[in-house]
């Protein structure tokens, strides 16, 4: 007599093999409820693959973007090697992940909770048999969006390997009544500018005041070491905190496309051309494996 298959059971049983759920309760279901003959039975079908390779460091992969109408989505889904990122399995699975992120939103949780295709299941469990058939750890590591009220959300992807895919991906979400078609021109400028250098925030008051307190103190204690007076730091600390600005905001920094001016001054040229005022609301860079850890030991 077979063991009625429980939600614990499928549970348990991917977390041993990290198979996809649908897997899990096929397994379960052709081995009578048989824990380790449902465990057998994925290693014999290759589909219990993905939790030997989980503690891989995960450092290669692609950035995707997906955009439509006056919203986008940017996310970055890791793979262990980049001639995985080469692979057009792996690439379809980028652009449909970013596809349902661009339907339902940019939460990473819900996006795995998603479910997808024509079989219906859900994204972490795609992921999941993506990493059986290739053989290589695989994660979506995060994803964020941008909306317009009116204007563009304009993309750009930097060293590109397929139609919204690369190793640096960046949304640009820029506001303006001004003509679609110009906009987006200029967006796309926008967008590779940042791209190229990576700026903190759109302005001064998008930064973490955190951040230019810690910049402050760098200075002051840098010149309080040298022995200045307070007078002095103080005066130095604002100037210095005004150059950092000019280093770190979009709106300062000199314009990639000429650097005789900043973008806040080439947006505002712009809008006789557009025709309308603009304004860059905020902006995503993602870059492949930035933070990651690729020093750590692989399994």
């Amino acid at each position: 007599m077979s063991t009625p298959i429980s939600a614990q059971m499928v549970k348990e049983l991917r977390e041993a093999t990290g198979a996809g759920m649908m897997d899990c309760k096929g397994a379960l279901a052709e081995t009578g409820g048989d824990m380790e003959a449902a465990v057998d039975w994925l290693r014999k079908k290759g589909l219990s693959k993905a939790a030997k390779k989980a503690g891989r460091v995960a450092a290669e992969g692609l950035i995707g973007i997906q955009v439509r109408d006056r919203e986008g989505v940017v996310i970055e889904v890791n793979s262990e090697t980049d001639f995985v990122a080469r692979n057009d399995l792996f690439q379809g699975l980028v652009k449909m992940i970013g596809q349902v992120a661009l339907d339902i939103g940019p939460d990473v949780e819900a996006i795995k909770s998603a479910k997808i295709g024509n079989n219906g299941i859900p994204v972490a469990d795609a992921i999941a048999e993506s990493v059986a058939k290739i053989g290589e750890n695989m994660t979506l590591r995060r994803a964020a969006g941008l909306k317009v009220g009116q204007g563009v959300v304009a993309n750009y992807v930097h060293n590109s390997i397929g139609d919204g895919l690369g190793k640096i991906g960046v949304i640009v979400g820029v506001e303006s009544s001004g003509k679609a078609d110009e906009l987006a021109a200029l967006g796309r400028q926008i967008a590779m500018h940042v791209a190229s250098a990576n700026p903190l925030a759109v302005d001064s008051a998008g930064l973490d005041p955190a951040v230019i307190q810690r910049e402050k103190d760098i200075l002051a204690d840098k010149y309080r070491e040298q022995g200045k007076p307070a007078n002095v730091i103080e005066k130095i600390v604002e100037s210095g905190i005004k150059t950092y600005f000019k280093e770190v905001c979009l709106v300062e920094q000199p314009f990639i496309f000429d650097d005789k001016k900043t973008v806040g001054q080439a947006l505002k040229e712009a809008e006789g051309k557009v025709g309308g005022p603009i304004k860059v609301t905020g902006f995503v860079r993602y870059a492949v494996g930035e933070g990651i850890d690729r020093s750590e030991a692989e399994g």
